[in-house]
């Protein structure tokens, strides 16, 4: 099956939930309006369609592999990777004093979810090296930044993340790698780095790590982290790679999904030490790390809308032909197609609206970065800043977790054939499982929305937020149609469930945490479904007015159907979600361990 990029949609949610428009009259985005937007959205459909789509089963099929310290990327990856080199698709996000094209986010987040739904385990490779770029960019020296960054940016050279260990997961207090000083300032790194996501291929002339690790005498826990950049290939004065350093590829590991995306285990140093240069300063590594891998959260929840969106077109095309069973209301005496039955309806709506809806809240994220970034108003600086942070534990841990439930029900859409590697469905559903784990578990972010994003201040902006919405109820109520009022209904209650979790978070996470942080993720489920049905409720309005002036009327009414679909079937879980996390918090601990 084909893949389709949605442009429809992403134009439709830049205009209304974004604002792009508005972006535009900002001076650093005046090139980016509407038309600049669809013209990229074209072209990067064209590639992502064209190039990476029908690549997407090979690399399942044949994985990257690894012999002799090499590995080798799937059949056709590399060209196509030069094909995206060449293309400027790397550049779309950075300075454009560094060779790139200096694109919002809210145009870069939808070509990101079309090279991701057409090939995740390619675009993986991108995602890191994005991350890697920020990073450089907000703590190294201006010499390390000439080094490294127009060649990441372009393309030619691709980055990694290098955290876990295997004795230190999400736990990087135990992080034992260390970097010895020298007398030049450079530093020697050694040690052992687990599931490096491309931290060895063949697509690049070089890689460029990004590495935590201990200076000796460094502090106990995280407080005593450094950054550095330890490149595969050691560079030049001219800027061309040099001789290897001593950091390479001992496996790769097997996973059950995106496998021909290479995880590797790294060594550093078993050959007298790895070339590092600090990036920022000693023991504030930690923080340099988290510019990289908030960049990556908001890149892998747009993972999980795109691999549900492959997945849902999947199984569209599937309902559409496969022929089963004669129709409940007997309005056929002969076996139909199986969209006809209410329950794969209820199965493709409930893909459908998940998807909108991820994608409507991501989108209104990225507008809230750059305004947050560019917008010359102090005032709207911050409080954009503030929403976006809200926002990403959100963007990837509701996201990610709707993308498993979305591949899941495409494989119950295809019945028995789901089953079946050939069909292609299995593939969504293994691809999508990583997601909720890496760059932080659904946990951690539900962990990080509870005591950073809601408690820290009193769950203030929480509440200012839920105001806002309660604004968007409103013109439901005065738009006077009965989808409308409906919606209305349904985000009003889901809005005061939110505002009791919240209360009940402030009052209870200092004093008794287990039992707040009991109910953590399904808090962040609350959460991220309200503020998915809050965008879905804007694009109602959106959609509405559209009807009335007579445009598009086949794609707004479907826009209107589908904001009704999620409120009725998903917002409306808010209450009972409430109310197992305000009670439910002693039953979760309630059980002796030896019990288990």
């Amino acid at each position: 099956m084909s893949y389709s990029a949605p442009i429809k949609d992403m134009l439709f949610n830049m205009r209304h939930l974004a604002g792009i428009t508005e972006l535009a009259q900002i001076p650093e985005f005046e090139d980016f309006g509407e038309d600049t937007a669809t013209a990229v959205l074209e072209e990067c459909a064209k590639f992502s369609e064209g190039v990476l789509a029908p690549l997407y089963r090979e690399g399942d099929i044949h994985p990257a592999s690894f012999e002799g310290g090499r590995v080798t990327t799937a059949p056709g990856f590399r060209d196509a990777y030069q094909q995206f080199v060449a293309g400027g698709w790397q550049s779309l996000q950075h300075p454009s004093a560094l060779g790139g094209q200096g694109l919002p986010k809210t145009i870069s987040a939808a070509c990101s979810e079309m090279f991701n739904s057409a090939n995740l385990g390619f675009s993986l490779c991108p995602m890191l090296t994005d991350g890697a770029i920020e990073a450089l960019l907000t703590a190294a020296s201006p010499e390390l930044q000439n080094t490294y960054l127009h060649k990441l940016v372009s393309g030619e050279w691709t980055g990694t993340m290098n955290l876990t260990e295997p004795q230190a997961g999400s736990d990087l207090a135990l992080l034992r790698t260390r970097a010895e000083p020298q007398a030049d300032s450079s530093y020697k790194i050694f040690g052992t780095k687990i599931f490096i996501t491309y931290g060895e291929h063949d697509m690049a002339d070089n890689i460029v790590h990004l590495v935590l690790a201990r200076v000796a005498g460094a502090p106990e826990g995280v407080k005593g982290i450094s950054l550095f950049v330890v490149p595969k290939f050691l560079v030049n004065a001219d800027g061309t790679p040099s001789e290897r350093n001593d950091v390479h590829c001992v496996s790769i590991e097997h996973k059950l999904g995106i496998k021909a995306s290479p995880t590797a285990v790294l060594q550093f140093g078993d050959h007298g030490g790895a070339v590092g240069y600090l990036v920022g300063e000693e023991n504030r590594g930690l923080e340099c790390m988290f510019v990289m891998m908030n960049a990556a959260r908001y890149g892998v929840g747009i993972q999980g809308l795109a691999v549900a969106e492959r997945a849902y077109q999947r199984a569209v095309a599937y309902a559409r032909e496969r022929v089963q069973s004669r129709p409940v209301d007997g309005n056929a005496k002969h076996s139909v197609t199986i969209i006809h039955h209410p329950d794969v309806r209820r199965m493709l709506m409930t893909m459908r609206a998940l998807n909108e809806g991820c994608r409507a809240l991501a989108c209104a994220a990225a507008g809230a970065f750059d305004r947050a970034h560019a917008h010359p108003d102090a005032q709207v600086h911050r409080e954009q800043m503030a929403l976006y942070e809200f926002m990403v534990p959100l963007v990837k841990g509701f996201t990610t977790e709707a993308s498993v439930e979305v591949c899941s029900l495409g494989v119950q859409v295809h019945g028995g054939m789901g089953f079946i590697e050939e069909t292609g469905a299995a593939q969504h559903y293994r691809d999508a499982r990583i997601l909720p784990i890496y760059e932080g578990t659904t946990a951690i972010q539900a962990n990080d929305l509870v005591g950073r994003k809601t408690c820290r201040d009193g769950g203030m902006l929480a509440r200012t937020i839920a105001t806002q919405i309660a604004e968007t109820e409103a013109a439901l109520r005065t738009s006077g149609s009965l989808v409308a009022s409906v919606v209305a209904d349904r985000l009003a209650s889901a809005r005061e469930a939110f505002l009791d979790v919240v209360g009940f978070m402030v009052a209870t996470a200092k004093e008794h945490p287990n039992e707040a942080y009991a109910g953590s993720v399904p808090y962040l489920m609350l959460t991220g479904g309200l503020f998915a049905g809050w965008q879905l409720a804007r694009s109602l309005l959106a959609a509405e007015q559209a009807i009335a002036d007579g445009e598009d009327m086949a794609f707004m009414q479907a826009k209107v159907s589908t904001a009704r679909f999620f409120a009725e079937h998903i917002l409306a879980k808010a209450p009972a979600q409430a109310d197992s996390i305000r009670h439910g918090g002693g039953s979760v601990m309630a059980l002796a361990m030896d019990a288990f």
